[in-house]
């Protein structure tokens, strides 16, 4: 028998049973459809997270306390308030500094924010100048933190666009408006362009203040929470996290690396740590699918199964008229493959579809990956193959007469 007609009639036998066959197929399209979904779901999310730290600004360091090895400094374990304006003034003007380019002091906090009868709990920046630069932001209307507003400790705010959202409401110019941080009240001068993001990292949902007015006005602080520091071009990268090291190891007064009380990241740093964290949020989830998947090709068997015990007799007179063992089990692992390879077909589409739903709703990206389809389309067949197999065997291994004889 050609392989044509064995293909011909096997999907004359699947459509006899139309809602078998369905029922049988669901399992595998919901299998390959959860895992596209998913794995366009974590990529989705990796690429988010790295558009948002590389939107931070170029060749940027991130100096913080706490514990983190890079380069030859290793900090401490903790989160002291250690960082202080004369650090970053150190960095920006030592001469044991060759490789920086700008310093930008910032103290971070959060706090309600109120204005009418809205409200929002956002995070406070208090920054100086350069912090635009730095990282990159830019203001769609109005004008960002100045020198003499940090000299003056002046009550002025730039408003990302989620919170002039929240606090204003949608197509409201909120420059020259009051808004109260805590119970200091704020004369809104700028808005910044949106950048995007979500969670703690979505830069459109923070207030810039100046860092003077942040660190003795709003939360009573002399340290910064963070200094962040723009080389001078890529390569200086790792000569730079040496230099600030050890100027802060000497500032602070600490003799032995290891017992540094500050951190210095890199976004090469963060990119990798972001990496790492959606890479494992992705097989996880594509984990949880492939027990879907699993679960379909148990399904196929259990199909399969009943249909060789439905059809005993129609193989018993094909083995009789001297069909061979080979012909039966390439007819039952066809019909099997058949129905995986359809499954995963539909699975694939409906993948697409949900990823591309989730995207929309979310104004995330859309992401798809070429690996996971052709990754779907074997793992279907192989399904087939696999859980199709017992079936088939069991099937050519019936006796004809035994077979005729089956009621």
């Amino acid at each position: 028998m050609e392989i044509s007609e064995i293909i011909l009639e096997s999907i004359s036998s699947l459509t006899l049973n139309k809602l078998r066959t369905s029922l049988a197929m669901l399992g595998i399209v919901i299998g390959i459809g959860s895992v596209i979904a998913l794995v366009s779901l974590g990529q989705a999310s990796q690429q988010s997270v790295q558009s948002t730290i590389q939107s931070l600004g170029s060749n940027l360091l991130t100096i913080s306390s706490g514990s983190q090895r890079n380069g030859t400094v290793r900090g401490a374990a903790g989160s002291q308030a250690t960082l202080s304006n004369a650090d970053a003034t150190a960095i920006a003007t030592s001469p044991k500094i060759t490789t920086v380019k700008n310093v930008s002091p910032e103290y971070s906090g959060r706090s309600q924010v109120i204005t009418g009868s809205n409200n929002t709990n956002t995070t406070i920046l208090g920054v100086v100048p350069i912090y635009a630069g730095v990282h990159s932001v830019s203001v769609s209307s109005g004008s960002f933190i100045t020198e003499r507003d940090v000299n003056s400790m002046t009550k002025v705010a730039v408003l990302g666009p989620t919170v002039v959202t929240d606090l204003f409401g949608e197509g409201v110019d909120p420059l020259g408006q009051k808004i109260r941080i805590g119970s200091q009240y704020f004369t809104v001068i700028g808005v910044t362009t949106a950048k995007g993001g979500s969670g703690p990292s979505n830069q459109d949902d923070r207030i810039y203040v100046p860092l003077t007015t942040a660190q003795k006005q709003l939360f009573g602080v002399k340290n910064l929470t963070s200094i962040a520091v723009e080389a001078i071009d890529a390569t200086a990268m790792t000569t730079a996290v040496d230099e600030i090291g050890y100027l802060l190891l000497d500032m602070h007064k600490i003799t032995d690396p290891t017992k540094a009380d500050f951190s210095i990241m890199s976004q090469a740093d963060m990119l990798s740590t972001a990496s790492q964290v959606t890479g494992t949020f992705t097989t996880l989830l594509s984990g949880v699918a492939a027990i879907s998947l699993l679960v379909g090709g148990i399904g196929i068997m259990n199909i399969m199964l009943v249909t060789v015990t439905e059809r005993t007799r129609e193989i018993g007179l094909r083995k009789a008229l001297g069909a061979k063992k080979k012909i039966i089990i390439t007819q039952f692992l066809v019909e099997s493959v058949i129905l995986t390879f359809t499954g995963g077909i539909l699975g694939i589409l409906l993948g697409i579809l949900l990823a591309f739903i989730y995207a929309r709703l979310t104004s995330g990206a859309f992401v798809i990956s070429a690996a996971s389809i052709f990754l779907a389309f074997v793992v279907s067949t192989v399904i087939g193959v696999v859980f199709g197999w017992y079936p088939a065997q069991r099937a050519a291994s019936l006796q004809p007469i035994e077979a005729l004889r089956y009621e």
